[in-house]
């Protein structure tokens, strides 16, 4: 008896449908999730950039927004600097200002016919303005953010970065790699850019960590400026388009000389 109801049980088992978990019936299965993305867009618009920070509940991605507050004319250009919101703390308030410096003498140097910093009121903001920030490691984002703005030009898809920024331009190490590095993998991201200061920080994590990204470690903005804006840089470095016009009459003209000189040889 007990050993056929054991077996008609076993049975039983054996008939049910397997149970299908997927992406869509996860919840109801582990309940809803304990920490939700960051990721605010699929594409970063024109004066927006992906930063990385790093906080008390581990590495976390960093949106820097920049935007025109007022187009000034020409009498109103003394108007003209950078209003930030976000409650930024002291040292982050001072990276904003570093910051709106080396974009305006990036801009100056790949377009020194573009007026844009003299002729606008700009606004920048980091979101999640009830959470107080502060520290350095957004100076490169920021630069960014505003040259994405002045150029009217996105940065590239999928990017991410972090580090200090310095009055001439240098860029210096940040803490926090391994934080970032995951922060940037759960958001997706597939390129970033770390001090150069940092490399060896990144070769000592995990290659679980370090897989399927493309790292990109930097000393100078101009590094940063060429990774973020490829087209843009790719432009500022591309010679010269000779004058096709004026090749093709010289080759018209010496095909006709020679056409003439085949001619007076024949006919001698």
């Amino acid at each position: 008896g007990k050993a056929a109801a054991a077996e008609k049980k076993k049975k039983k088992r054996k008939k049910r449908d397997p149970v299908m978990v997927s992406a869509k019936n996860l919840r109801d299965y582990v309940g809803k999730p304990l920490f939700t993305s960051d990721k605010l867009y699929d594409h970063t618009p024109v004066g927006v950039v992906m930063g990385l920070a790093f906080n008390q509940l581990g590495g976390a991605t960093l949106y820097i927004e920049a935007t025109v507050a007022d187009a000034l004319s020409s009498s109103e250009q003394g108007r003209a600097g950078l209003h930030t919101t976000g409650q930024l703390g002291d040292v982050m308030k001072e990276s904003s200002q570093i910051a709106y410096t080396v974009a305006k003498r990036t801009l100056r140097a790949h377009d020194p016919s573009n007026e844009f910093f003299s002729a606008s009121s700009l606004h920048m903001h980091v979101p999640e303005g009830a959470t107080p920030k502060d520290g350095p490691s957004a100076g490169i984002t920021m630069v960014t953010a505003l040259l994405s703005l002045a150029t009217h030009q996105q940065v590239r898809r999928d990017l991410a970065m972090t580090g200090e920024i310095t009055l001439t331009g240098r860029v210096l190490p940040i803490g926090g790699v391994k934080e970032k590095t995951i922060a940037a993998r759960r958001e997706m991201a597939k390129v970033l850019i770390f001090p150069k200061g940092n490399e060896k920080d990144w070769e000592e994590l995990p290659e679980q960590v370090r897989a399927g990204l493309a790292v990109h470690f930097v000393e100078t903005y101009e590094e940063v400026y060429a990774i973020a804006f490829p087209e843009e840089a790719q432009a500022d470095n591309k010679p010269e388009k000779p004058n096709n016009r004026v090749v093709d009459d010289q080759v018209e003209d010496n095909d006709a000389a020679q056409e003439k000189t085949a001619r007076k040889s024949t006919a001698a």
